[in-house]
C-alpha cells in the first residue's frame, strides 16, 4: 500500500499528469454547471404590453399662491385677518394709515372738477362777468407780486446791511474790508468781493422799487430780477456762514461775538430763502392769472379748448395716481384661499415691496419636479402619472403632466427641466411641500415582442441576442424599442415570437 501511494506521488510530479488532471476538473465543473442550469439557459421571446416610464421625485405646491406686501411706506393701522384664516378675493387683509393719501385723492378729485369746469367754460365762451373777474385777479396778483418784490428787498437789505455788515469796515464802499480772522484766504477774498458787488445790486434794486411806475410796469421781469438778486444775496450769506465757522477770536472779537454773528447770519439765510419762495409763488400766480385772462379775452379757440382738455387729462391722471397710492396702502387678496404667512403687525413701519402676507389658493395643489435632460425628451404635456406621497403610505394618486419648462434650471452645474403635474382629483388632506414619488407613463406598446434586458448583448458592434444553431452559439442583431421599469425591453426586429435566446445574464462591455 505504501509503495502504491509513493508511485502516485511520483506521477503527480510530472507536468503532463498535472495538466491532464486540471483539464478533467474543468470538464467536470462545466458538465455540472451545464447540467444544473439547463432549465435557465434559454429565454423565450414573449408578446405583450410594455410601458415606458420616467421616474422622478418632486414636491406638492399650491396651484395658486401669492406673496403680498404694501406698495407704499407707512405705519400699519389695521390687520383684519389672522394666520390660517380663510379669505376671499378682494378682501382687505391689512391697511396703512391712509389719512394723508385719502386727502390727496380728494384734492386730486377737486383739481379734476376745476379743470372740467374750466374746460366747460372755455367751450361755452367767456362771459363779460368772467372777463371782469379775470382782470381783477390779474390786478390782485400783480399787486401781490409787487409786495413780494418789495418784501424781498427789505429782507435782503436787513440781511446784508444790518447783519452781515457787522463784521465789515466800510461795507458800502469799494474799499470795504473784512473784520474777521479767517485762515482760508481764498474764502475771505471771495466773501469781500461778493460784498462789494452787492452794493451795486442794492443800488439798482432800490431805484427799481422806488420808481413811480413800480407796480404798473412789467412785474414779471421785475420778479425775475428780484429772484436773481435774492440768489446772489443767498450765495453771499452762505459764504459768510462758512467764514464765521472758520473765524478765530482775536483781541476785540470774542467767541461770543462770533457766535452772535453766526446766529444773525443763520436767521438771515432762512429769511432770504423764505422770501425767494414767496416771490416764486407770487410770480407763478400772476403768470397763471394772465394766462387765464389772455385765454378768456381770446375766446374759445381750438387751441384753448385743446389746452383745457390737456388740463383735464392731467387732472384725471392725478386722480388715477392718487387712487393708486391709496390702493398701494392696502394689502388686498387677489385670490380666495388661506393665509399662510402674516408678518404685518399694527404700528409696524412697512416698507414697499417687503412680502408680509402669503395666501395659498383654494384651487388645490400640483406637483413640481425636475427631469434630467436625458429624460425630458420623452415627456409631452398630457402624459399620465402615478404618484405616491410619503405622507400617505400605501396610497397612489393619479395625475398628468400639464407643463414642461422650455428652459433649463442649472443647479450647481446639474441641468434639469421643471415639470408640473396636476392631481386627477382634489384631496383635502394635501398640503404644500409633501414629497411625491412619481412614475410618468411616456409610451405604451401593445402586442410588442419582449425580452429582459439581461438577455441582450451590447458591444461596440451593436446590439445582439445569442442563439444556438445546432450546438454552436451565434449572435443575431436586433433593434430595440422602449423599455420599462421592470427590466424588460421591446424588440422591434431580429427575433420572432417564442424564439429561444441564451440567457447571457450580464451586458458585455
Amino acid at each position: 500500500m505504501t509503495n502504491f501511494l509513493n508511485k502516485i506521488r511520483e506521477m503527480l510530479k510530472l507536468k503532463w499528469v498535472r495538466g491532464a488532471l486540471a483539464l478533467m476538473l474543468v470538464l467536470v465543473v462545466y458538465l455540472l454547471f451545464r447540467g444544473g442550469s439547463a432549465s435557465q439557459q434559454f429565454i423565450s421571446v414573449t408578446q405583450g404590453t410594455i410601458i415606458e416610464t420616467v421616474s422622478v421625485t418632486g414636491n406638492t405646491t399650491p396651484a395658486k399662491s401669492v406673496s403680498l406686501g404694501f406698495q407704499n411706506t407707512g405705519t400699519i393701522a389695521r390687520v383684519n385677518y389672522n394666520l390660517g384664516d380663510q379669505v376671499f378675493a378682494g378682501a382687505v387683509i391689512a391697511q396703512l394709515n391712509t389719512g394723508n393719501l385719502s386727502a390727496a385723492l380728494e384734492q386730486a378729485r377737486a383739481t379734476l372738477a376745476v379743470a372740467e369746469a374750466n374746460l366747460s367754460a372755455t367751450t361755452a365762451g367767456t362771459r363779460p362777468e368772467q372777463l371782469a373777474i379775470d382782470r381783477s385777479a390779474v390786478a390782485q396778483d400783480k399787486a401781490a407780486l409787487a409786495n413780494a418784490i418789495t418784501s424781498a428787498y427789505a429782507v435782503a437789505d436787513s440781511a446784508v446791511h444790518t447783519n452781515a455788515d457787522q463784521f465789515f469796515t466800510n461795507p458800502r464802499t469799494a474799499s470795504a474790508t473784512l473784520n474777521l480772522v479767517v485762515p482760508d484766504a481764498l474764502l475771505s477774498g471771495i466773501l469781500l468781493q461778493e460784498r462789494i458787488a452787492l452794493e451795486l445790486v442794492f443800488s439798482a434794486w432800490s431805484t427799481q422799487i422806488y420808481a413811480p411806475d413800480f407796480g404798473s410796469a412789467d412785474m414779471l421781469s421785475a420778479a425775475t430780477r428780484a429772484a436773481q438778486n435774492l440768489t446772489q444775496v443767498g450765495a453771499f450769506l452762505n459764504d459768510a456762514a462758512a467764514a464765521l465757522t472758520k473765524a478765530q477770536p482775536v483781541v476785540g472779537l470774542s467767541s461770543a461775538t462770533i457766535d452772535t454773528y453766526k446766529s444773525d447770519i443763520a436767521s438771515s439765510r432762512t429769511s432770504v430763502a423764505s422770501a425767494l419762495t414767496t416771490l416764486t409763488t407770487a410770480k407763478t400766480a400772476l403768470i397763471s392769472a394772465e394766462g387765464t385772462l389772455t385765454l378768456a379775452e381770446a375766446g374759445a379757440t381750438s387751441q384753448s379748448i385743446a389746452a383745457g382738455q390737456a388740463q383735464v387729462d392731467q387732472a384725471r391722471a392725478g386722480v388715477a395716481n392718487a387712487t393708486a397710492n391709496l390702493a398701494g396702502a392696502m394689502i388686498v387678496a387677489p385670490i380666495s384661499g388661506v393665509v399662510t404667512q402674516l408678518d404685518a403687525k399694527m404700528g409696524q413701519l412697512a416698507s414697499p415691496g417687503t412680502p408680509l402676507v402669503s395666501i395659498i389658493g383654494n384651487s388645490g395643489f400640483e406637483v413640481d419636479a425636475g427631469v434630467s435632460e436625458t429624460d425630458v425628451g420623452k415627456l409631452i404635456v398630457g402624459d399620465t402619472a402615478s404618484m405616491t406621497l410619503d405622507a400617505f403610505p400605501g396610497e397612489t394618486f393619479a395625475g398628468s403632466v400639464f407643463y414642461i419648462a422650455p428652459a433649463q434650471t442649472n443647479t450647481q452645474g446639474v441641468i434639469s427641466y421643471q415639470i408640473k403635474i396636476s392631481f386627477g382629483k382634489s384631496d383635502p388632506r394635501l398640503k404644500s411641500g409633501l414629497t411625491a414619488n412619481i412614475d410618468i407613463q411616456t409610451e405604451k406598446k401593445d402586442n410588442a415582442l419582449i425580452l429582459p434586458q439581461y438577455a441582450i448583448v451590447q458591444n461596440n458592434e451593436g446590439t445582439f441576442v445569442e442563439t444556438l444553431i445546432g450546438k454552436v452559439s451565434t449572435t443575431s442583431p436586433v433593434t430595440l424599442g422602449i423599455q420599462d421599469q421592470k427590466g424588460n425591453v421591446e424588440v422591434l426586429s431580429g427575433v420572432t415570437l417564442g424564439e429561444q435566446v441564451i440567457n447571457i445574464g450580464l451586458k458585455k462591455k
